[in-house]
């Protein structure tokens, strides 16, 4: 039986990245919440006040008076709601790699007691929570589910560098185990959410609605992506057939480009799987996924016929690319598409440099090899791609961004950032 209320709940998340982390301050300053990590510098960067990823600052940190951070599993033990948050991510094979999630459940099922709930944010396929995660909880902790402990299922919704759309400000569905479990779930976010939650039927749908949100948003940029490449061959300009589009009421407001992150670019694969499963091919949904993943070559190539218009010599060419986020005005590298157009651009043989003010210049290193260029020097590109609508490459304009490049370059402004007449190459 479910007897924990909000009155005697003591949190622990699980997971302290860009979504774990506002969900741990959040709560944290009206319960007692344990923000756990296996990164312990992690820990020690965020009882600084630091956060790396930007989405919360020292502020809201110090906000939560009622948030402690740990590394140690011993710091969990007397928590009784569990919220897990860790990636979810895909393999090389574009296969759902559950690993995070498995040694998360394993962490939890460690001090896993009676009574006990475990909510996962963590965005799967239909049937993860409890086909994959239970039977670890139930093993390691040597408890049944749904008679001594509960799992409610809540997918985040946290969109990294938006100011606007914040946690407590973006409606939240959430789902449990049983009909108590479910309102014990809903109540619990409800205390946080202002937006108010909805409760789903289920976890499975729950699950599910989770995961064709991210899925929906991937086929509409294929689309447009598709759309970008025909009227390239056509030599119309996308920008102005989108905003002529847009004049109508109901056409949705889509942009080509790269399409990689911890969510669109991620997403699918896991329903995709799924459908396979069960014995289905989806085609509408791997289709535009192979489309979006070949995006990155595509704009390699674009700049390359470009560049050969000019009599530009490919082969050690000195190239700059603006931007490796996966998105502008955050540090966030996950699943970037950009690192498809930098080695693509290399296999030409060409020198590419990238600079990127938000990015960890640590970070990508480790992550693809990358050394940051911190000041691009001037006049020395043959070509230059603004890859990332990063706000700092806004304010330097065209003008100055062109500056960087030798006398007769190509500028590739990939995300619209300036008016058309200013660069010599758009998506």
């Amino acid at each position: 039986m479910l007897t924990q209320t909000l009155d005697t709940a003591r949190l622990g998340v699980i997971g302290l990245g860009y979504v774990g982390l506002p969900v741990a301050v959040e709560f944290g300053k009206h319960l007692p919440v344990v923000g756990f990590d296996i990164n312990s510098a992690r820990i020690e960067a965020l009882r600084r006040g630091v956060d790396v990823t930007r989405e919360v600052s020292a502020d809201e940190l110090s906000q939560a008076s009622h948030l402690s951070f740990a590394h140690d599993l011993d710091a969990l033990r007397a928590c009784t709601t569990f919220i897990i948050t860790v990636p979810t991510p895909i393999d090389a094979h574009k296969q759902p790699d559950l690993t995070p999630l498995m040694r998360a459940s394993e962490t939890v099922g460690k001090v896993l007691k009676r009574g006990d709930v475990v909510v996962y944010e963590s965005t799967v396929y239909p049937g993860a929570t409890e086909e994959d995660c239970v039977p670890v909880l139930e093993r390691v902790s040597g408890l049944s589910f749904n008679r001594d402990f509960f799992v409610g299922y809540s997918p985040e919704r946290i969109n990294p560098g938006d100011r606007t759309h914040r946690l407590t400000s973006i409606r939240k569905v959430t789902s449990g185990s049983t009909p108590e479990a479910a309102a014990f779930v809903d109540a619990l976010y409800a205390s946080i959410i202002e937006a108010g939650t909805f409760r789903a039927e289920s976890i499975r749908v729950a699950e599910a609605a989770k995961v064709i949100e991210n899925t929906q948003r991937d086929l509409n940029i294929a689309l447009i992506n598709e759309l970008a490449v025909i009227f390239g061959r056509m030599g119309i300009d996308t920008e102005a057939v989108l905003k002529a589009a847009e004049t109508k009421w109901n056409f949705l407001p889509f942009r080509p480009g790269l399409v990689g992150g911890h969510c669109i670019g991620v997403d699918p694969y896991y329903l995709t799987h799924k459908a396979q499963a069960v014995g289905y091919h989806p085609e509408v949904i791997l289709a535009g996924r192979r489309l979006n993943d070949g995006m990155g070559a595509y704009v390699a190539a674009q700049l390359i016929k470009a560049m050969l218009r000019r009599a530009i010599q490919v082969t050690g060419a000195r190239i700059l690319v603006m931007g490796l986020a996966f998105k502008e005005n955050c540090p966030d590298l996950r699943n970037t598409r950009v690192i498809d157009v930098v080695r693509e651009l290399r296999d030409f043989g060409a020198v590419v440099d990238v600079c990127d003010p938000w990015v960890d210049p640590e970070g990508a290193r480790e992550e693809f090899g990358i050394a940051l260029v911190a000041e691009p020097a001037a006049a020395t590109y043959d070509a230059i791609i603004v890859a990332v609508a990063h706000r700092q490459f806004a304010a330097l304009g065209a003008e100055r961004i062109r500056a960087l490049g030798r006398p007769d370059h190509v500028l590739y402004d990939l995300k619209y950032l300036f008016p058309k007449n200013a660069s010599d190459l758009r998506l």
